[in-house]
């Protein structure tokens, strides 16, 4: 990836700032709550790089998880990678990996004789990934940090409805993904992982995300921005067809 790809959308004058805002809010949501650890799935992609980077700066108790479901090795090393990083920098950092293919294979085999629906295993993938960390977290007494950037939360709705999309506190869901990968550049984060095609990673194809949305994230933030540029019907699109995601579940009233 081209690194001048980042420059598109990036309304951050002072990174040192905002990592010490993120940081503090952290810090500050978990003393008001009757928990004390904090637990984030790194995938090796920017987005969770970025904020378990941020869960590290808390000084809080932090477990990090790699969580492969058949993953493309490049991928998987990158979340390794990743891992080994924070464990070895932070002190309060634990690092947990579980290989969660058995479990999948095992769901989609007992599953099979309904069909296969390769969109919705995708989403399991996910969801498997959601009740590991609700564990570790339960164990822990913990939170799970979401990891959704502005774009794929609020714009076009790029998760998966209590899969990743299923958190106790959203830190970087404000931040543009131009603005994610300028905060990793800032913290460190390894250059093979800013520069890396975003992908979700639940597909074995290797599709990246630009492939599955059909447009670049500066694109999307420029139509979410301003209205206006290439990717605005893209947005508008996706944007309506995951409105039931960012919406409270329909309620039937007496």
């Amino acid at each position: 990836m081209n690194g001048l790809r980042h420059k598109s959308m990036n309304r951050i004058s002072d990174y040192q700032e905002l990592k010490d805002r993120i940081v503090t809010w952290l810090i500050q949501y978990v003393e008001k709550s009757p928990l004390t650890s904090l637990v984030v799935g790194v995938s090796g992609g920017i987005d969770s790089a970025v904020v378990s980077t941020l869960a590290a700066e808390t000084k809080l108790p932090v477990y990090v998880v790699g969580m492969p479901i058949l993953q493309n090795p490049d991928q998987e090393n990158l979340s390794d990678d990743h891992l080994d990083w924070l464990s070895t920098t932070y002190p309060n950092v634990t690092k947990l990996k579980f290989d969660l293919s058995p479990t999948f294979e095992m769901f989609r085999a007992n599953l099979s004789e309904w069909g296969v629906n390769s969109h919705a295993l995708a989403n399991t993938r996910s969801r498997l990934r959601m009740v590991t960390l609700y564990q570790i977290a339960g164990v822990t007494n913990g939170l799970v940090v979401g990891t959704g950037n502005k774009v794929e939360d609020y714009g076009v709705g790029f998760y998966t409805k209590y899969g990743d999309g299923g958190v106790d506190v959203a830190p970087i869901a404000d931040l543009y993904k131009t603005e994610v990968w300028e905060l990793g550049k800032f913290l460190g984060v390894d250059s093979r992982i800013v520069e890396a095609n975003p992908t979700d990673g639940l597909w074995d194809d290797g599709r990246t995300d630009e492939d599955q949305i059909g447009a670049t994230y500066e694109a999307l933030e420029e139509a979410m921005e301003t209205g206006t540029g290439s990717a605005v019907r893209i947005l508008h699109n996706f944007h309506q067809a995951n409105k039931h995601k960012m919406q409270p579940i329909p309620t039937f009233k007496l």
